[in-house]
């Protein structure tokens, strides 16, 4: 487009839009409304609790958009703005006749284009539409600035022109730009640097001050020398140094971010200082590890859930380390960090006290032969000291005690799903990880050990409400305080003899391949994994070597709020040793009644709720279908059952002391004529 065409272009639209055509033009705009779609897809920002970016999201056409509006920018900066681009802003309703009549009268003059006539709601209207430089985008930018004027007010032309002004790079929108260049929020700035920011947008890549400095800093003069003819400056500002680069964009928390990243922009329940406190611990025990190794830390607030720090992985931009794989969400084997659970539990059902005496000698479950860690036994001992120590045979004795269906169903009902291989029954190798969970699920379970036996979902956004309690605790009082005090006993790091007051446990995977520590405190709950994501061995690898420094040293960040001992006391009578077996329990083993194995029933003909009946068996019994809990009656012994769609399903009854009763039955949506209804229907 030839600078006379351009001239004529903005003569034909003024003259057009003051010419009176109003219905027209109502007509027109009815028809072809603007499209604001690019003003609203800004980059997704993900903040601290207390404001501070973590992460920010390039937009769908991959910019870093980020836009504000007028009363969030220095006024000195939309002074000069105003001054350089658009003086009769506030008075023109989208194209500025006078100044359309002085640019064609220079340009008629001179021969050649003097100066433009674009006012600042035309440029939001190209900014919007980008078009070729040609007499009919001319056109259209004058029609859609009219559009525009009618819509918004001026502050809001403003903001759109804020929010789409380019400034280098990928970057668009004031705030984005202030943040970049300056490190800054767009209401603090200098004259020097509003004066650049005004001057960039002008010609983005050519004045970059980080490529062109020169021509940068001429074009910031040029403002500064507007603001001072019009008598926004007192005076000559002290000259400043130019950016020299674009400041890199925050990347802390970033698998958390990822994680929470939706279009709008999100605040989430981090503390930032101690976010960057924790990944740097994280960082220098993965290193110091192994080349290969992560490490990830949760650190969580006990009565809110709060997450107020989350390290996925010590190094998102390593490649070696599998930075990108977010080992809080990862699952692996939990090694020994679920003793304490099948501890609580057996305290929980009456078959043990931590005072209850256990042999820890070579002992064969069927054809599973455990062993210690260190492959040493420590003969007659007492649960607490057992759990201390993190023996197997004792925990796989308590295991067995107390039905590892009953603890994958006490877990269920939590909403924790524990994977385990096998046939589709759980084993006493749970006992010691033989099982899948993740680091997030872990510190949910300690956060309700910890608290009120709730195994509540992690507030990640400051806007999520604590989740409601879904239904009885985990543990009861009696034995979430009993484990808790056992855990205050347990043998320390070296390097941690002086914090006391903190209840933690380790663990280590078969093969060292998951390092575990998870503790707690009055006020936090701390888990800490470390490892290599590929699943590889570390020798070196180990929940007391390796993960328990970090736990505590993550403490040694953290108010110090301990938690206090019990009172000791003895066991009761007949709890004075473990029972070898659960056989030796009076009652009859539990035997389902009801449906009988091998059934067939008719969806059309049940009941809402199908009551599943049992003979025998320790109350209170657990009911599972297809290994997922159900309710059960005030008597604990008839379960509550809505079926959700034809198919087969597996019915399991489990009593207090872990033995079960299975039958294998069908639901059809057919039914053969003849039959009464609500009969069983023949195999």
């Amino acid at each position: 487009m030839t600078p006379w065409a351009r001239v004529y272009a903005l003569v034909a639209a003024t003259l057009l839009l003051a010419a009176g055509g109003k219905a027209a033009f109502l007509e027109l705009d009815r028809a072809f409304p603007p499209d604001l779609g690019k003003a609203a897809a800004t980059s997704p920002v993900v903040r601290a609790a207390e404001g501070e970016i973590l992460r920010v999201f390039a937009t769908p056409d991959e910019k870093i958009r980020l836009g504000a509006a007028p009363g969030e920018v220095d006024p000195l900066f939309l002074k000069l703005l105003i001054a350089v681009e658009d003086k009769r802003f506030r008075r023109h309703g989208g194209v500025d006749t006078l100044a359309v009549l002085r640019a064609s009268w220079q340009a008629l003059r001179q021969r050649r284009i003097v100066s433009g006539a674009s006012t600042l709601t035309m440029q939001v209207a190209r900014l919007l539409e980008p078009r070729p430089r040609r007499l009919r985008s001319k056109v259209i930018e004058a029609f859609r600035a009219w559009q525009l004027e009618r819509r918004f007010t001026k502050d809001e032309i403003l903001g759109l022109y804020l929010t789409l002004a380019p400034y280098g790079g990928r970057i668009e929108g004031i705030r984005a730009a202030s943040l970049a260049w300056f490190g800054k929020p767009p209401a603090r700035l200098s004259p020097q640097e509003a004066a650049l920011l005004v001057a960039l947008p002008q010609a983005p890549e050519r004045l970059r001050p980080d490529r062109f400095p020169q021509a940068a800093d001429a074009a910031r003069a040029a403002v500064l020398r507007r603001g001072f003819e019009r008598g926004l400056l007192a005076g000559r500002p002290p000259e400043t140094a130019l950016p020299s680069r674009m400041r890199p964009w925050p990347l802390l928390a970033p698998h958390l971010a990822r994680r929470v990243a939706g279009e709008a922009d999100i605040v989430t329940t981090l503390d930032a200082p101690l976010q960057r406190r924790v990944a740097a611990l994280a960082r220098r025990a993965a290193e110091a590890l192994h080349p290969r190794a992560a490490a990830a830390v949760l650190v969580v607030e006990r009565g809110s859930r709060a997450v107020r720090a989350y390290v996925g992985n010590a190094d998102f931009l390593s490649s070696r380390r599998q930075g990108q794989v977010d080992m809080v969400r990862a699952r692996r084997s939990p090694g020994s960090t679920l003793k304490p659970l099948i501890y609580g539990l057996a305290f929980d059902l009456g078959v043990a006290h931590p005072e209850t005496l256990v042999l820890d000698a070579p002992t064969g479950f069927g054809s599973y032969r455990p062993r210690n860690f260190d492959g040493v036994f420590h003969g007659e001992l007492s649960l607490r000291q057992a759990l201390q120590l993190s023996l197997n045979i004792p925990a796989v004795k308590l295991m067995q005690r107390v039905g590892p269906a009953v603890f994958v169903s006490r877990l269920a009902a939590q909403d924790i799903d524990l994977a385990y291989a096998g046939d589709g029954w759980p084993g006493l190798a749970l006992a010691l990880g033989g099982g899948a969970l993740s680091l997030e699920q872990l510190t949910r379970l300690y956060a309700a050990l910890a608290d009120n036996g709730i195994a509540r979902p992690l507030r990640l956004a400051a806007a999520t409400e604590l989740a409601a309690e879904p239904g009885p605790p985990l543990l009861p009082v009696a034995a979430r305080a009993q484990v808790a005090d056992i855990l205050l006993g347990a043998p320390r790091p070296p390097a941690a003899l002086g914090r006391a007051g903190i209840a933690f446990k380790t663990g280590t995977s078969y093969g060292f391949r998951d390092a575990w520590a998870i503790g707690f405190d009055a006020r936090h709950v701390v888990g800490v994994w470390l490892g290599r994501p590929d699943g590889t061995p570390l020798p070196d690898a180990s929940g007391s070597r390796t993960a328990a420094p970090l736990l505590f040293q993550v403490f040694d960040l953290l108010p110090v709020a301990p938690l206090a001992p019990m009172a000791p006391e003895a066991a009761p009578a007949g709890l004075a040793k473990l029972n070898a077996r659960a056989a030796e329990v009076a009652e009859p083993a539990p035997e389902i009644v009801f449906p009988p194995a091998g059934a067939r029933l008719r969806l059309s003909d049940l009941p809402s709720a199908l009551t599943l009946q049992a003979s025998g068996g320790k109350r209170p019994l657990t009911w599972l279908v297809d290994g997922r809990p159900v309710a059960t009656d005030s008597l604990g012994r008839r379960g509550l059952w809505s079926p959700r769609g034809a198919g087969f399903a597996q019915v399991v009854v489990i009593d207090a002391v872990g033995r079960r009763d299975a039958v294998r039955l069908r639901l059809t949506e057919e039914r053969p004529d003849g039959l009464p209804r609500g009969r069983l229907l023949p195999r």
